[in-house]
């Protein structure tokens, strides 16, 4: 079996806020923009690996069949932080750090050995997402 990881999904609130921080500060290129309706969905991925995407979309679009419930959850995580993220990598974490930092990206951690064997950094996007860079090799 030959299975890729082709997209994954993270919410925005602020479409314009998130391509800033994605193209940026993370140095990503945007490979879709796409609005329909008031919303906005924004593919993004790191030029060396053209087949991995990270899709930016709206927490809860009409018609999604979320509850009123459910939406005000997704809501409040995100602006806790704790609805979604994902985990990058670097060979240079330091660099990235200093890069990240000298943006308006919220630092979570400072570039840290984990006890698990790696060292990382962790930040939130402007929707509050989490993201932890880890120092590859």
């Amino acid at each position: 079996m030959d299975i890729t990881i082709h997209a994954s999904f993270l919410p925005h609130n602020d479409p314009d806020a998130s391509l800033a921080f994605y193209r940026d500060t993370l140095g990503f290129e945007v490979r879709g923009d796409v609005g329909y309706g008031g919303m906005r969905w924004i593919t993004v991925g790191p030029t060396s690996q053209p087949g991995t995407s990270i899709v930016l979309e709206p927490p809860a679009p009409d018609g999604c069949g979320k509850t009123e419930d459910e939406v005000r959850v997704i809501t409040e995580m995100m602006a806790k932080g704790t609805y979604a993220g994902v985990n990058l990598a670097t060979t240079d974490l330091d660099a990235t750090f200093e890069r990240l930092q000298a943006s308006d990206a919220e630092v979570v951690q400072e570039p840290t050995d984990q006890p698990w064997g790696v060292r990382d950094c962790a930040f939130r996007d402007p929707a509050g997402n989490m993201i932890r860079i880890m120092e590859q090799p």
